[in-house]
């Protein structure tokens, strides 16, 4: 049986899959930061969504990915829960 770090090893040469990867890994840091702030904020999602004038369940379809934020809404999330939002290409 294969391991799991081996297994993307091997998927990691394909360019194809490699650039697939990356762009969904980036989603994923993003996401993995928001609840991070959330957090060290001490805030509860229905407490950031007072905050930011929404609803828990928007927060939680922004937490979990399956929804993409807008510039306006990582910037009001980032107000919400003390944080600066910074936007850059590398």
């Amino acid at each position: 049986m294969t391991k799991l770090g081996e297994l993307k090893k091997q998927l990691m040469k394909n360019p194809e899959f490699r650039q697939e990867y990356e762009k969904v890994d980036v989603e994923y840091t993003l996401i993995e930061e928001m609840i991070r702030a959330r957090v060290k904020a001490h805030l509860s999602q229905a407490e950031l969504a007072m905050k930011i004038g929404t609803t828990q369940s928007a927060i939680a379809r922004l937490e979990s990915g399956r929804v993409s934020p807008s510039l306006t809404t990582l910037r009001r999330y980032a107000e919400a829960t003390g944080r600066q939002l910074k936007v850059g290409f590398v």
